[in-house]
């Protein structure tokens, strides 16, 4: 196993299974995906545009970018945008999600610890966003690779799920009357966990695992920092939907940073 990233054959294989089907089923095809993409980039972007600022002529990486459906829109918006991820099934549903849109995008396959600098020109923007930390057991090589990857003055954007609901909330019910939380889990607990690969929910049949490592926000926010980024701002965000019994929960954060 990478002594860095949580990149084993078991997390590689659960993501190359099936997952473009998956994506099929969650977005339709690329071509149906691609026309309503097309007719609003902005809305899959909603929660992300307000932290980019003006994305027209920027260089974007989205780091594990997967489907390319936050790619595709910023390309549709004029941006040059790369995305790396280690899924076969990503890249080939993202990669026909352009297609079907008239865009280009550049898809980099393999793990994002491996990418081969030199190859790169600098990057205005660098993002992940969520499920992506809790794929590595050492944040800081993550961190520094964004350094290596942006231009001096370029932005690093992580938005992804909250520690609190992660790693000390636990959920029961099925609807927003009789759901009920509790705090059951161990904020501090290190040890990896094993759970559903994230697009089973699409998949009813896909019984593939994967291999996570659930940071708390101080691992986060440090392990930028020690990574040579200078942190902007933390934002901590309530639950966007309309599930009146989460507003009182953090459900994800924005964390932001430049290469000085």
């Amino acid at each position: 196993m990478d002594q860095k990233s949580l990149t084993t054959n078991q997390n590689k294989q659960a993501w190359n299974d099936e997952s473009y089907q998956a994506w099929v089923t969650r977005f339709g095809t690329p071509e149906d995906a691609a026309l309503k993409i097309k007719e609003n980039p902005q809305k899959p972007l909603v929660t992300l545009l307000p932290h980019f600022g003006e994305v027209s002529g920027t260089r974007i990486m989205n780091l594990m970018g997967s489907n390319g459906t936050k790619a595709v829109p910023l390309a549709l918006l004029g941006a040059d945008v790369t995305v790396a991820d280690f899924s076969e099934g990503n890249q080939r549903y993202a990669l026909e999600l352009a297609d079907a849109a008239d865009v280009s995008i550049s898809y980099l396959l393999g793990d994002v610890l491996d990418l081969k600098l030199e190859d790169q020109e600098p990057y205005q923007l660098v993002f992940a966003e969520m499920g992506i930390l809790h794929y590595f057991k050492d944040l800081i090589p993550f961190f520094q690779m964004i350094h290596a990857l942006l231009d001096q003055g370029g932005e690093c954007v992580i938005r992804d799920f909250h520690p609190v609901s992660t790693k000390l909330i636990t959920s029961k019910g099925t609807t927003a009357k009789i759901r009920k939380h509790k705090v059951t889990g161990d904020y501090f607990d290190t040890s990896l966990t094993e759970q559903n690969v994230s697009y089973s929910k699409y998949d009813a049949d896909n019984a593939s695992t994967v291999l996570l490592r659930k940071w708390t926000l101080g691992d986060i926010v440090t392990s930028a920092a020690q990574a040579g980024l200078v942190i902007r701002s933390l934002i901590e965000e309530p639950n966007l939907s309309s599930d009146v019994f989460d507003k009182g929960i953090p459900k994800t954060f924005v964390l932001k940073a430049y290469k000085a």
